[in-house]
């Protein structure tokens, strides 16, 4: 027999009076609840009570015992009551990596809504280019952006995205435009260097399959948001992202070239370590960025340098 259900018997009956009353409450027969107390007292191997027709009398034994049931039936239903208010409460520390122009733009300025709304929270953001462990380093979620990820992770996809060449109206009327990979060549591509992480070239594909290709001109740098200003100021054609250059397309200060060989699948994403409960913190959070990024025209809405 069930000892909690024992226990449970035993500290109803008291606290009713009687088997009748407590077997009501517990929508059971009194001849059950009463074969609940005897399975106690002989697993225990002492009385706890005496039983008459008209009065129950705790003994000794009982007297101690009963105490310590009713600390361990109180603890319980805290115990349950925390982990109910974790799956519906978010509290605690959220430690979030995103990368470093990314987070700035559309990750931590969302983080004083959020915190309004889940006021038992605090955040801490690591805004890096780099590819953090998140389980070595002790984050709750990143933020990616394209890439292969681990299957140990699971990956919440939170907006479209592509990886496009670019240029200004003014720089393809000058240069021309080009049509296939090859014609990159004559091209002045401004691209990461060496520092940037970047020095193998941009990532295409083509026939289905991946390629990569080796660019060259006359601006490289290691900062994303630099080479973002020198494609609109026309002085070259940049590889990114559409998350950044929305504005600037839907302004048509910028155009797109080579968009047959764009790699798919180069979307938002919020990264976690597998777990069999996801607590609420990291949910909330995924599930707020999910609906702020799907508000009409929020992608085409200027950003700031």
């Amino acid at each position: 027999m069930d000892k909690f259900k024992q226990i449970e018997a035993f500290v109803e009956v008291i606290e009713k009076g009687s088997l009748a009353k407590a077997a009501l409450e517990q929508d059971i027969t009194p001849v059950m609840l009463g074969r609940r107390i005897d399975a106690l007292e002989k697993r225990l191997g002492v009385k706890l009570m005496h039983r008459t027709t008209r009065h129950l009398t705790l003994t000794e034994e009982g007297t101690v015992f009963l105490d310590h049931c009713r600390k361990l039936l109180d603890d319980l239903d805290s115990a349950e009551k925390i982990v109910s208010e974790g799956r519906h409460k978010a509290t605690g520390h959220l430690i979030v990596s995103a990368p470093a122009a990314y987070g700035r733009k559309h990750v931590a300025p969302h983080a004083p809504a959020f915190l309004k709304a889940n006021p038992e929270v605090r955040i801490s953001f690591n805004l890096t280019d780099r590819v953090v462990d998140l389980v070595r380093e002790g984050y709750d979620v990143g933020i990616r952006i394209g890439g292969a990820i681990d299957p140990n992770f699971v990956a919440v996809k939170l907006a479209g995205n592509r990886r496009v060449v670019c240029g200004t109206p003014a720089y393809f009327d000058k240069h021309g435009i080009p049509r296939t990979l090859a014609d990159l060549e004559q091209h002045n591509c401004l691209s990461f260097n060496l520092q940037g992480g970047q020095q193998r070239g941009w990532y295409f594909q083509q026939n289905g399959k991946p390629v990569t290709i080796k660019v060259d001109g006359n601006l490289d740098c290691n900062d994303g948001e630099l080479l973002h200003r020198w494609a609109c100021e026309g002085l070259g054609l940049a590889w990114r992202s559409t998350w950044e250059i929305q504005p600037e397309l839907a302004a048509g200060q910028l155009i797109t070239v080579l968009d047959e060989y764009a790699l798919d699948n180069y979307d938002i994403m919020a990264v976690y370590p597998r777990q069999r409960h996801l607590p609420a913190k990291i949910r909330f959070f995924i599930d707020m960025l999910k609906a702020v990024y799907a508000q009409p025209g929020y992608w085409n809405r200027p950003q700031n340098w």
